[in-house]
């Protein structure tokens, strides 16, 4: 890596074994050694914002953004009604960041998700936990979460195959081009 002039930053370096629920007992649990640098192995790593498990379940990422979203969501409770689009630019953009790599996550994840569109929704129309949501997102014209993510998919897929996404998906060679 010096011949490249690359350094390895410990401080920031992470290793993930990954496999799959069952088998995660077996994963070494010493440290790697490179040069005279150690990394310790971790349960979950963050790329670009996206918390990775190692058994590629996204859980601890969902766990996460739900959590942070609440947090929000207490935060804006007093000023809610007067700023909605402020919920909408703090809260739904942070469950959409990344939302394509959630594409086949379990149901029950999903639902946590969409607790903080449904929750986003109640604070801003003012309505009570009892009340349906249903109406609300329709009103507000929100899709549910398992909707946006398909619809994040479909925009990226339509815009690689008509050669307008970013280069590095537009130049795989697809069906029609082969």
């Amino acid at each position: 890596m010096q011949s490249n002039r690359l350094q390895l930053n410990t401080n920031k370096s992470e290793l993930l074994w990954c496999t799959t629920a069952r088998w995660q007992y077996q994963l070494p649990q010493s440290a790697l050694r490179i040069g005279t640098d150690a990394i310790i192995p971790s349960t979950s790593v963050r790329d670009l914002g996206i918390f990775i498990d190692a058994d590629l379940s996204m859980r601890f990422h969902v766990q996460r953004t739900v959590a942070s979203c609440f947090v929000m969501l207490r935060q804006l409770r007093s000023i809610r009604q007067s700023v909605p689009s402020l919920v909408v630019a703090l809260v739904l953009t942070r469950l959409d960041y990344g939302n394509a790599t959630l594409a086949g996550i379990p149901a029950t994840l999903i639902n946590g998700l969409q607790s903080v569109v449904n929750a986003a929704a109640r604070s801003i129309a003012g309505v009570r936990r009892s009340t349906r949501i249903t109406d609300t997102l329709a009103s507000f014209h929100w899709l549910r979460t398992s909707q946006r993510i398909q619809f994040k998919l479909a925009v990226i897929v339509y815009r690689a195959l008509y050669g307008i996404a970013p280069q590095y998906l537009s130049d795989r060679p697809t069906a029609s081009r082969c």
